[in-house]
């Protein structure tokens, strides 16, 4: 065991990083827990927050506190520190996603320079220009998805045009099935003061023209003083896949899919996620990107990269809540 162990602030403080990862739905479906004695950190899925009609086997869950996991890899290296991750440690117990044993570090970690970025992450619906993304950029973060395990293929024009089916496809299907409708409106459109979910405000305006693939959370609701605006007619759109399709590629691919966002923040990008095609099996093998390899064999997350505004964070539970500290020495 390592001769100094991280102490409770400084564990409370990476959790919180963690905690600003992207989730489906801002549902944060994370619980973490730290046991001082033994120097590690669990990260649990919180099944309490699952979504039996759109998430059926949990994907999405796997892949939020993947990227919940790759904020708290970067957050300790920029403190000095080194995080062993072992992924999936107990059979026995699917909720244990990961641990996290930390150790002092000599040197630099080539992701501490992305801690920057956590702060300033937030994804967009709002429309990007037709500024084309430097293919410089675009290369760098295939690296980046790469070193995570996964693999980024960036859609050409026709391969754009057939997403775009796939995904108004989904959207018709969505607002046919009322459960379904039932399942996004629980996590979606909420005033102010809640601490998860979607707000209203983050919905971005109604799509009027452009090709952009922008998911809609409103689902037919009326939301009061939401404008329309044109999207862009050649959107930057990429397909993040892993070669096999096990919870352990769903980790990797959330960690690969963190380490993306945040470079496209340091590279000044905006980000868009976009799930929905994704959540419908018949669906989401339509996503394969032609000629991408068996690295991206299953799609896993449905991107959009762009130059847009700046846009508000959305709501985060406070770490109080996610975060227990045990003071004993128990499994």
């Amino acid at each position: 065991m390592p001769t100094h162990r991280a102490d409770v602030v400084s564990v409370t403080a990476w959790v919180d990083d963690a905690t600003k990862a992207p989730s489906m739905h801002n549902a944060q479906p994370w619980k973490f827990r730290y046991v001082p004695a033994l120097n590690v950190l669990r990260l649990h899925m919180d099944t309490d927050r699952s979504m039996p009609r759109t998430d059926p086997t949990h994907r999405g869950m796997h892949i939020s506190c993947g990227a919940a996991l790759f904020n708290l890899r970067v957050a300790v290296a920029h403190a000095g520190w080194s995080a062993e991750v072992q992924l999936l440690p107990d059979p026995d117990d699917p909720t244990l996603l990961a641990t996290a044993v930390f150790a002092e570090r000599e040197g630099n970690d080539s992701v501490s320079s992305l801690y920057p970025a956590i702060h300033h992450r937030h994804s967009s619906r709002e429309p990007f220009t037709d500024e084309p993304v430097p293919e410089v950029l675009l290369d760098g973060l295939k690296g980046a998805a790469r070193a995570e395990g996964a693999a980024m293929s960036v859609l050409g024009d026709w391969q754009v045009d057939a997403v775009i089916d796939v995904v108004r496809e989904a959207a018709q299907d969505e607002t046919l099935s009322p459960a379904v409708r039932e399942e996004i409106t629980r996590w979606t459109g909420s005033g102010t003061g809640v601490s998860d979910g979607i707000p209203a405000y983050a919905f971005g305006p109604r799509h009027h023209y452009g090709r952009a693939p922008v998911r809609d959370f409103a689902v037919g609701r009326k939301v009061p003083d939401r404008r329309s605006a044109d999207f862009e007619q050649a959107p930057c759109l990429a397909v993040l896949g892993t070669p096999e399709d096990r919870p352990r590629d769903w980790l990797l691919a959330g960690q690969a899919l963190e380490r993306v966002l945040l470079q496209s923040t340091l590279d000044g990008l905006s980000t868009s996620l976009n799930s929905q095609a994704l959540e419908r099996p018949e669906l989401r093998w339509l996503l394969r990107a032609p000629h991408s390899g068996s690295a991206s064999a299953f799609p896993q997350m449905l991107l959009r990269l762009g130059y847009g505004p700046v846009v508000p964070p959305t709501p985060r539970r406070a770490v109080s809540d996610v975060l227990h500290v045990d003071r004993g020495t128990s499994p």
